[in-house]
């Protein structure tokens, strides 16, 4: 087995991640289209750019099951820098559930263990045109003791 790095141009979105807004952008189309919840992640180049998008987990209509493991697999794979992590919520409230929460902890923590940043998880409404940003409502202080602010958006 050999691997051996390609020069590529992202085959999924060529705009620039600069804000919570611009993510849901790139990728409500795509959430848009599931009846279940769909759980993926966009991986980034240093400067913020997709390098490609992951579907993690496909689950029943209110509930997914992901592992640290399956989400930061492609990430590495892909030599990114950071991620921004999705679901949808298809009842179209994109409030977090105690388990949203929880999983963002985990993977704020595996993420700095493989210095690869989670810069936001974001849950977007289906056909609802809302999403709920969790570094827009610094649930990462809350989760982490510090303040992060998503640098990849900052950029």
């Amino acid at each position: 087995m050999k691997v051996r790095l390609v020069e590529d141009t992202s085959i999924f979105s060529a705009k620039e991640i600069s804000s919570p807004e611009a993510a849901v952008e790139v990728m409500k189309e795509e959430l848009a289209k599931y009846d279940r919840e769909v759980f993926c992640v966009l991986n980034l180049n240093t400067d913020g750019s997709v390098l490609n998008m992951n579907v993690i987990s496909m689950g029943a209509l209110s509930s997914t099951l992901i592992h640290p493991r399956e989400v930061f697999k492609a990430s590495i794979l892909s030599n990114a820098a950071a991620i921004i992590a999705f679901h949808n919520h298809p009842s179209g409230n994109p409030t977090p559930s105690r388990e949203d929460r929880e999983t963002t902890r985990r993977l704020v923590e595996c993420g700095e263990l493989l210095g690869i940043e989670l810069v936001d998880h974001i849950i977007v409404g289906a056909r609802s045109q809302k999403y709920y940003s969790f570094c827009e409502h610094d649930e990462f202080e809350e989760s982490h003791g510090r303040r992060r602010s998503g640098a990849v958006y900052e950029r």
